[in-house]
């Protein structure tokens, strides 16, 4: 069976985990649908509203269609929404669920054959004259065949996984010294193994993107564009609606080519029709199809003041559009509604370390509130939330209305100074300095921007991380009483001369040793606890005499600090240390002990969630050392990766293997 008529939905399972799962959940509770909700081991905050919530095996087991097919037979589930990445554009999702008379809400099968994989998407726009950049469109897994396309078109070019999602399998190629890595790390994230490449159009071009509904009866509408050019990793941190070209003669294309596609597919259900557009030039070319609920529908449904998630559940039990909630809304693209509104991703990533994935605890945490201000988030108050590498690092969406363009900003920023995340790194302090930002106050970010302004973005973080709260009320927003697990450095006083007789026993043991150790604190030289904390301490052992230590403590997960006593540590200030600035798990070592690498070749590659990132050579030189981690093993931040002399140990080997 391809796929399921329209029909009422009596039991729905969210495959999907986060802030998505919780908004999917609440508009299902919303139309009396009866809830499931998957979780992992220590990865269950998003089941708080669900009826019932179901155990995984794994986290891998979010992507395994066999594992799902077993729960919904069991539970006697009618239906499945996977929201968005995971199995959210999967045919084979669709096909195998209605086989069994499942449906998955979205697209169907069919739409999802023709739209998911972006070759025949662009095929598609090609057949309704809509603008498309010059590429090799036939799919290929070797590089030779990208490198005979750029010797044809010249570069810049990007390099595309046929199916992939959330920015994984891109690569933008400037250099031909890079295409080689680039293009096999864009095959290595791709699920097919399959790539594509096409002629790059970076130069003041804007990512605009159109939300569009349908029916699959041909009924097809527009809920205007979205705006998500400031991008880092090909992933959007920043989307506004609607856009902030002024002119809308400009806009007003890109959205009627949206349309005009959709109609020519019939197209069913939520999906977003995505294009680069150049404000001055009125240029736009055509770029993929996201054939399921994106990540930033929130900014569509504050402009519009509709639940689109709940339309979507209406369109799959069959409503017509005035019955899914979207009846009298506008539809002349010169007119956009009279709201802005802006969606901040709150991520646990730390924009000084190349966005690397910060693994960890969260303490605490306090999100804004007030007239036009919405977060979509997992977390809750009291309940223990652990940042790991198996899943994405967004952990809250901030998403800012209101009717003109300068209060929307004046309102983010304020939002943001009201946010904090204790526990963890995050990138509040590069959203604070991209919201204060001159060309972001006007208006003209493009898909470059934030790139080119990196440098400052972060310097200007700085200063908002070192600047206090702004608070000057009677409780500081630091404390907590609502959870005796958020722990802050105000809450733990530490002070010179404080001691702790501690009593030490072998696990084996029932009993204590009678002779307790003893702990005191000879001077407190930073508290920052738990997230560091360093003192000099007197130490005291049953029957020994007091001695005295320096004490460095810092906060780490449970997986890095396992990882970390099992591998050697690096050393920053050894220059021939190549250190791992992220955790995560080790893809493969490109080098071998013996070879003679330049500066900036890559050394290893590691995995962050779904993103491959190659740890490259600070310098040129011999490698004399590597880890001993085996490939998919998790490693930490901090590790020593290689180790790389300079010609001095190169010279030194030669002379050692010459013949006498």
């Amino acid at each position: 069976m391809a796929s399921i008529r329209p029909r009422l939905i009596k039991r729905l399972l969210v495959a999907n985990r986060g802030e998505i799962a919780v908004r999917i959940l609440s508009s299902a509770r919303e139309l009396d649908i009866e809830t499931f909700a998957l979780y992992t081991e220590n990865d269950v905050n998003h089941t708080f509203n669900a009826a019932h919530a179901i155990r995984l095996r794994s986290p891998a087991s979010y992507m395994d269609i066999d594992e799902l097919l077993d729960i919904v037979k069991q539970h006697n589930i009618d239906a499945i929404h996977p929201g968005y990445g995971f199995l959210s554009e999967s045919p084979e999702l669709a096909r195998r669920m209605a086989d069994i008379d499942v449906m998955v809400v979205g697209p169907g099968s069919e739409n999802l054959e023709r739209t998911g994989d972006k070759l025949r998407a662009r095929l598609l726009a090609v057949e309704c004259q809509v603008p498309v950049l010059p590429a090799l469109t036939e799919p290929t897994g070797r590089v030779d065949a990208i490198r005979l396309f750029v010797e044809k078109v010249g570069l810049p070019v990007m390099v595309k996984a046929v199916d992939g999602g959330g920015g994984r399998g891109i690569r933008l190629i400037h250099t031909l010294e890079d295409l080689p890595s680039l293009v096999e790390r864009a095959i290595a994230e791709s699920p097919s193994r399959k790539v594509f490449a096409e002629k790059a159009a970076i130069d003041g071009f804007r990512h605009v993107e159109v939300q569009i509904v349908g029916d699959g009866q041909g009924n097809v509408m527009h809920l205007w564009e979205r705006e998500c050019s400031i991008q880092r990793r090909y992933q959007k941190i920043v989307e506004l609606a609607p856009s902030t070209v002024v002119d809308r003669q400009v806009v007003k294309p890109v959205i009627e080519a949206a349309v005009r596609m959709a109609r020519k597919i019939k197209y069913t259900s939520l999906g977003t029709f995505e294009f680069l557009l150049h404000p001055r030039t009125a240029q736009f070319f055509f770029l993929e199809i996201n054939p399921r609920l994106q990540v930033e529908h929130t900014i569509t449904e504050a402009i519009c003041s509709v639940d689109i998630v709940k339309a979507q559940l209406r369109f799959a039990q069959g409503a017509s559009f005035d019955e899914a909630g979207l009846a009298g809304l506008p539809e002349d693209p010169l007119s956009p509604p009279p709201m802005h509104s802006i969606q901040l991703r709150i991520t646990a990533e730390d924009p000084e370390k190349t966005y690397s994935l910060s693994i960890g605890k969260i303490q605490s945490f306090r999100f804004p509130s007030g007239n036009g201000i919405r977060v979509d988030t997992a977390l809750i108050h009291g309940v223990p939330a652990v940042v790991s590498s198996d899943f994405d690092s967004v952990i809250a969406k901030v998403i800012v209305t209101a009717r003109t363009w300068q209060d929307v900003v004046s309102k983010a920023r304020r939002a943001l100074a009201d946010t904090s995340v204790v526990g963890i790194t995050t990138n509040i302090a590069l959203l604070r300095a991209i919201v204060d930002h001159a060309d972001f106050r006007a208006g003209i970010c493009d898909t470059q921007w934030l790139e080119t302004k990196h440098d400052e973005l972060l310097e200007q973080s700085r200063t908002h991380s070192k600047l206090p709260d702004p608070f000057h009320g009677l409780v500081s927003p630091q404390q907590s009483n609502e959870s005796n697990t958020a722990v802050s450095s105000a809450s733990l006083m530490f002070r010179k001369d404080d001691a702790w007789s501690i009593a030490l026993r072998p696990q084996s043991s029932a009993t204590p040793n009678t002779r307790p150790h003893h702990l005191q604190l000879a001077k407190v030289i930073r508290n920052d606890f738990p997230t560091n904390f360093a003192a000099d301490i007197m130490f005291t052992a049953p029957g020994s005499t007091p001695q005295a230590f320096r004490m460095d403590m810092q906060s780490t997960s449970t997986s890095a600090s396992a990882t970390s006593s099992q591998h050697r540590q690096g050393s920053r200030s050894d220059g021939s240390h190549v250190v791992l600035p992220i955790s995560g798990k080790l893809v493969e070592m490109l080098v071998d002990v013996g070879d003679v690498v330049k500066k900036d070749d890559a050394i290893c590659v590691v995995k962050q969630m779904k993103m491959e990132i190659e740890i490259r050579s600070h310098k040129a030189g011999l490698v004399t050392w590597l880890t001993e981690a085996e490939d998919d093993e998790d490693v930490a931040e901090g590790m020593l990766a290689a180790v790389v002399e300079d010609e001095k140990a190169q010279a030194k080997l030669r002379d050692s293997t010459m013949p006498l």
